[in-house]
């Protein structure tokens, strides 16, 4: 997979898309454990007029994102007021896991985060705090998804949690929080495989329209990507 290239198509048509977006969400693994791809992710999103918000994955470099990718229009982490919700952007990096956990402070800044203002919130992450029905990936998620969601349940003004890591769509709810995972702007993960997988299924985006009175419509845009098509023809 030329991931350069994917993600530069699925970038053409989601702008396309949304002309009038008023954030990128990015749900980590920015590079795949080579820091100098933030140098080209920049390239990619420096010059963009809306936050960029970001997340580091197990495949980031937490310190060195931040090096890089310092000042508008990106932010990495953090709480942010778009429209009239509010997004809180977690760091669930675990150095030496695969898998993620969210460290007591990083908790408290949440619930910090969530009672700090009554607006609909939309919480990130890069781990999967809920099973998504494939052995090998449930290992690998969240790993004190409990502690969670007892500060996400504490706050009924949250009403969506979107996270990365498991490269295929998910769109469920827990109660009134909607759940949503996005496949990749690279290869995808076979869905309901108890083994690694790849799923032949082309990059993807997912679009977000969320409304002032808490409700999420969204769907996920498969990006047929003819250039790496053509590429694996030849």
């Amino acid at each position: 997979m030329q991931t350069d290239a994917s993600l530069r198509s699925v970038l053409e048509e989601a702008y396309a898309d949304a002309p009038n977006h008023e954030a990128i969400l990015v749900t980590g693994d920015l590079v795949q454990d080579d820091p100098t791809g933030y140098l080209r992710f920049r390239s990619l999103f420096g010059n963009s007029h809306k936050p960029v918000l970001c997340i580091p994955g197990n495949h980031d470099e937490p310190a060195a994102m931040r090096r890089v990718l310092t000042g508008a229009p990106f932010a990495i982490c953090g709480s942010h007021r778009i429209g009239a919700w509010q997004f809180v952007m977690l760091d669930s990096f675990h150095a030496g896991h695969v898998g993620g956990r969210l460290t007591d402070d990083e908790l408290a800044r949440l619930d910090a985060a969530l009672s700090g203002s009554p607006a609909p919130a939309f919480v990130s992450l890069h781990h999967q705090p809920v099973s998504v029905g494939s052995l090998w990936l449930d290992h690998i998620g969240l790993a004190n998804a409990d502690e969670f969601w007892r500060v996400i349940e504490a706050h009924p003004n949250v009403r969506g949690v979107a996270w990365g890591h498991v490269h295929q769509n998910y769109d469920a709810y827990r109660g009134e929080v909607r759940l949503l995972a996005t496949p990749s702007t690279g290869a995808q993960f076979m869905p309901h495989s108890d083994r690694f997988a790849i799923d032949p299924r082309p990059p993807a985006y997912r679009r977000l329209e969320l409304h002032a009175d808490g409700r999420i419509d969204t769907e996920v845009v498969w990006v047929r990507d003819t250039s790496l098509s053509q590429a694996a023809a030849r």
